[in-house]
Order: structure tokens, then sequence, then C-alpha cells
């Protein structure tokens, strides 16, 4: 039995930084890389950021996909995958914090009005202007998963009013909480910031289509950091020329990386981070190691995903 760690990315963690440090924490532990494959049919569990349509078929004793990182749609839909080879993925506190920090830092940098402030001193301008008061500012934050509520706190403590929404009732203290479709337009209508921290589900992809864009409150801001098909790009782009919502930060589109001729790159509304907000793996790498032990020992596994639901 043996491990494989492939990104198939080259501006990430490099894939033997990533073997190296699972080496550490299980120093018996059979790891490999694709500079070092060895027999591929020795292969039982496939360490990924996307899961490739050749990797099974390459793979054949594949029975373990572990996702680094959570989204684990291309890894659910992919059609050559086996039915008995299960899906793993991470729910580490690092990426967790790093993505709650980037909201607060673009919702703050909205409420002290930088992007105003910045452009007065390539003017060498002095103009005050005073800073939106958190207390009367609503924050809402759609997903409320390990990410998700971690991102709810943050913001609260911060000072923020912060709802939250989900497809099942969640509690998290401090926070309002509402579930289910009919709440969402509602919880939308009310708040001044956005955050969406969402799965990539049959449910989820396209949900911010025009319908939905045009229940947010006009001038609101959209911050996304779970998935990019979460929004219907052309639909965002009108919405944001008619004002409401009437600014957009991405960490993550559609197809990334982001073209060059994509209009979001130009538009007024629109700030674009590449997919960086949850850069850090932190204590994740022993959850990698620790699943191929329970792999190679028949126990449950950490974080398994459930295919029929997708997450």
């Amino acid at each position: 039995m043996a491990l494989l760690i492939e990104t198939g990315l080259s501006d990430w963690i490099s894939d033997n930084d990533i073997a190296d440090g699972i080496r550490k924490l299980h120093p018996d532990a059979d790891v490999r890389t694709p500079d070092n494959l060895g027999d591929p049919a020795d292969i039982t569990m496939l360490a990924v950021v996307d899961l490739q349509d050749d990797h099974p078929n390459r793979l054949p004793n594949l029975k373990l996909v572990q996702k680094l990182g959570a989204g684990v749609e291309t890894i659910v839909s992919n059609p050559n995958l086996p039915e008995h080879a299960r899906i793993a993925r991470l729910k580490p506190d690092a990426p967790a914090q790093g993505i709650a920090e980037w909201f607060v830092a673009y919702v703050l940098r909205h409420q002290r009005h930088m992007p105003f402030h910045e452009a007065a001193q390539t003017r060498a301008e002095w103009s005050p202007k005073a800073p939106i008061y958190s207390p009367d500012t609503k924050v809402g934050v759609l997903g409320l998963g390990h990410i998700g509520a971690r991102s709810a706190k943050m913001l609260r403590a911060v000072g923020f009013e912060v709802m939250g929404w989900s497809r099942s009732p969640k509690q998290i203290d401090g926070v309002t909480c509402l579930h289910g479709d009919a709440a969402l337009p509602e919880l939308l209508g009310q708040c001044d910031h956005i955050c969406a921290i969402l799965p990539s589900t049959p449910q989820t992809v396209g949900l911010f289509d025009a319908r939905m864009l045009a229940a947010m409150k006009p001038g609101s801001q959209l911050l996304n950091a779970g998935r990019g098909d979460l929004i219907d790009e052309a639909a965002l782009i009108a919405a944001l020329d008619a004002g409401t919502p009437g600014h957009a930060v991405l960490d993550v589109t559609s197809t990334e990386p982001l073209p060059q001729d994509s209009p979001l790159w130009a538009h007024p509304g629109v700030t674009i981070t590449p997919h960086v907000s949850g850069w850090h793996l932190g204590d994740a790498l022993a959850d990698v190691g620790e699943n191929f032990r329970r792999l190679s020992t028949g126990a449950p596994l950490l974080h398994e995903v459930d295919k029929a639901r997708g997450y």
C-alpha cells in the first residue's frame, strides 16, 4: 500500500514538500510523488487538489482519494472513479482561519473606505471620510460548516451584527442563523456584506443568478471564497452595473486561472484575488497521514465524504 501526492499545481506547496511533511509524521509510510511513482498498482490512496479523469485508470488499486482542501465536486463527479473508491476531505484550522481573515480583511477594506483613501493619496488630497460604523453593519455568512462558522464568529468578534444561512438548522452563539431556501432572499435583502463559503453541489451551482443577485441589498458587497460556480458571472456583471450588489470580491471564479479576456478583470465593481484565501495547510498533513494509516488498518476515516450529498 502506498500514498501518492499529486497536486498538479506549480504555484502552491510542492508535492515533495507535502510528501516530506507526511514522512516526518509517519516515518514508516510509503509516500510517493509523480517523480518517484514506482509501480502504479501499489497506490491505494491518492492526495490531490483536483482529481483528473485519468487518475482512476492509471491507478488500478485506488481505494481512497484524499482532497487537499474542502471542495470535492471534481472528485465526486469524476465518471471514472470506481464505486468502491472512497473520498475524504480536510477540516484543518489553518485554511479556515485564513479564509475567515480574508472575509474580515475585505469587509473592513470597505468599512474603512481604503480604496477611497488610497486614490486620494495619489492626488496628494487630504479628504476625511467617516468610516462605516461596525455595530450598524450587518454581515451574512452563507454556509455554516467548519469554515463558515469560524468566519461568522470572527466577524462577530470584530463587532458586526452577523447572520448565517445554511440548508439545515445550525446554532452559533451571537449569530442569527436561518436555514432553508425561503430564508435566503430574506437574509440577502438585509445584509451589507454577504460572505459565501458554500460547497459546490447541484443545489448551489449557479445559485447566484440574476434573481438571487437582485434580492441583495442595493450597494451591498458580495464576497465569495467558496466555489466559483456559485455565481453566474454574466449575471453578476449586469447586477453590478445596476448597483445591486455594489461590489464583488472574488477569490474563486468559474474558470481558474481566470482568463485574461474575462470582463471581471477590468470591471470597477470587482476585486479579484487568485484563490489565496485559504493558502496554508497547517496541521492538515497529520490528517492525510492519519487517513493513510486508517485505510491500511480498516479504521473509520477522518472527514469521509457522503458521495450522494456531495460533501
